[in-house]
């Protein structure tokens, strides 16, 4: 089913439910990042999921796979929906996360891996990281190993959503932050493209930030980009 995701981009809990307060009929997915998280901890997680939110928690684990698979453990307790990790991990670290991140019943969150995250440019991917395959090859790469290591999907841009699912298949799932209106601006986003054009590319969950969260009014634009994006 695809849906957007809210970014709950917010420094701390008070102007985390002064936004979420704004929304009195439906209860947006949301994504809790490194900023939220490391300020309020699970609590917030706890008390956003208690309100009939569900969550997808952006943490971005990378670590050696021991680490990675008893942090997993710990957050497969907070009754989130998704989370992920960085597929620069490699296939051992991911296959100990989802160890890890399942439960004694079999139950576990979505798990999904970051490729190459949006701000990254081909330059700059060639300049600091020393990868000089081109970006679109080492996303599939990516993609494949994440596919083969058992996870439901990955996080990559708009622009490469549908070749995603077509090195790996429609039920694999592609979560796209990047997403911008047309008349917006890009941040620091390199990649970017619109709820619409995102949807005509095959994501399955775009991931919005400031076009929402700071808008004038963020519940009109929350239902502009569910519109645009759900057609």
């Amino acid at each position: 089913m695809k849906d957007v995701i809210v970014a709950l981009d917010f420094k701390d809990r008070a102007q985390t439910l002064e936004f979420l307060d704004k929304f009195t009929d439906k209860k947006p997915y949301v994504k809790i990042g490194m900023e939220l998280f490391y300020a309020e901890g699970p609590a917030i997680v706890k008390e956003i999921k208690a309100r009939g939110h569900k969550i997808f928690l952006d943490l971005k684990l990378h670590d050696i796979p021991n680490t990675v698979m008893k942090a997993m453990k710990v957050l497969s307790r907070l009754d989130v929906d998704m989370c992920n990790l960085h597929a620069a991990g490699a296939t051992a670290m991911m296959e100990a996360a989802l160890q890890g991140l399942t439960r004694e019943d079999g139950t576990r969150p979505l798990l999904i891996a970051v490729t190459q995250l949006t701000s990254t440019s081909q330059e700059a991917m060639e300049r600091d990281l020393w990868i000089e395959k081109p970006i679109d090859e080492v996303v599939m790469h990516y993609a494949e190993n994440a596919k083969n290591a058992g996870l439901d999907g990955v996080v990559c841009s708009p622009l490469e959503a549908g070749k995603v699912h077509a090195r790996c298949g429609e039920k694999f799932l592609t979560v796209t932050p990047g997403v911008r209106f047309a008349e917006g601006d890009k941040g620091d986003q390199v990649r970017v493209t619109t709820p619409a054009r995102a949807r005509e590319l095959g994501s399955d969950y775009i991931v919005v930030g400031r076009p929402i969260t700071a808008a004038t009014d963020p519940v009109a634009a929350y239902e502009r980009a569910l519109k645009e994006f759900l057609g």
